[in-house]
């Protein structure tokens, strides 16, 4: 009798050609406004009305129930409460720095001890702080779980997303504000978000063209532009106007593989100097079946058994070695993988020994 068959294939997939042609984006897309980003809040607050679900009872988790308590009169010992029904949990949001008094932001909230899930759980009321340690906002409100986990008799479980991960959209109210800084002096500075020379160069360039000599590339990472005369009470519409600025991005030539999910990427400038290639695929195969053991038909002792039989077969398919001309665009990278019907793990293997080689002209970074 044949229980079950297992099979595993290593080794067949496609890689879809990429467009290698350049584009323009916007400044926005690729820079920010020095002094006018978002900073970081976090605070430790309760979750009740968790049905049983909740922390069993940890010391932390009931010193923090007994000082909610506190806030309300009620002085009751920590070492005297108990309930399945509440979960210590972090809060965080991101403040942003236009945010006013009064304004809403959404905020994570996150499980800290042992509960099982944080559906249908209302946030207490929980102060967030920021890096100096001084209150931002005031966060509470009933919570929403994007998950499920149902369990049952014998340790069958369920589960769907993380239910001890969920957010509040608009759950926290700001109390004190950031000041901006968008302007010092008669500049702003431009901060990229990937440092990179090339493009810090190509901003600026870019910029000049729109206000001639107004701006200036300080380093990899900035650009310093001067607010034009016409501009001196308008500082928000020439912010405006800069963030609408396109450029044409440089990007370096890479090679990113993640080794956990099979991932494979290759920026356009990639290029593969001549070489030849060969990969083979492995498909092994494993099937178990039971049989049944018997005793000999006048034997006065033995038994009726099942006994388990794996069997497992290894077949290694016949590599053809591919020459590889000079291959300077990714689409045709891509389609040379395509002829060699390389999976993206077979991918890997092939990326890693034509860097050893000194083929592949692009940084490889494995992950």
């Amino acid at each position: 009798m044949k229980c079950s068959f297992k099979k595993l294939v290593l080794g067949f997939a496609l890689i879809c050609s990429l467009n290698t042609e350049s584009a323009t984006i916007r400044l926005k897309d690729s820079t920010f406004f020095l002094g006018a980003r978002e900073n970081q809040l976090t605070g430790v607050g309760l979750v009740s009305g968790l049905n049983t679900v909740g922390d069993k009872d940890p010391a932390q988790t009931r010193a923090a129930f007994a000082n909610t308590l506190r806030k309300y009169n009620l002085n009751i010992p920590a070492s005297s409460l108990t309930s399945k029904d509440i979960a210590l949990v972090l809060v965080t949001a991101e403040l942003p720095s236009s945010a006013k008094n009064g304004s809403r932001i959404d905020v994570t909230v996150s499980a800290l001890g042992d509960a099982k899930s944080l559906e249908g759980g209302v946030l207490a009321q929980t102060i967030l702080f920021g890096i100096d340690d001084n209150p931002y906002a005031t966060a509470q409100g009933a919570i929403a779980v994007g998950g499920f986990s149902l369990g049952g008799g014998g340790g069958a479980t369920v589960q769907k997303n993380h239910p001890l991960t969920a957010q509040i959209i608009g759950g926290a109210i700001v109390e004190k504000t950031v000041p901006e800084t968008l302007v010092r002096g008669n500049m702003i500075d431009l901060v990229l978000f990937l440092s990179d020379f090339s493009n810090a160069a190509r901003i600026a360039e870019a910029i000049n063209e729109r206000y001639p000599s107004s701006a200036r590339a300080i380093d990899s990472g900035s650009v310093r532009v001067e607010i034009p005369e016409s501009y001196q009470t308008a500082h928000v519409f020439f912010a405006a106007e800069l963030e609408a600025i396109e450029f044409t991005p440089d990007t370096r030539a890479v090679v990113i593989i993640n080794e956990k999910t099979g991932t494979v990427v290759a920026t356009g400038r990639v290029k593969i100097s001549s070489c030849a290639v060969a990969h083979g695929n492995i498909i092994a195969e494993i099937s178990e079946d039971l049989e049944v053991s018997q005793p000999s038909p006048f034997a006065q002792t033995g038994q009726t058994t099942v006994v388990p039989r794996a069997t497992t077969a290894v077949t290694e398919q016949q590599a053809r070695m591919k020459a590889f001309p000079e291959l300077p665009r990714i689409d045709s990278i891509a389609a040379a993988m395509n002829a060699l019907a390389a999976s993206p793990r077979d991918m890997m293997a092939i990326f890693q020994a034509m860097k050893q080689a000194g083929a592949l002209q692009a940084e490889l970074i494995v992950r």
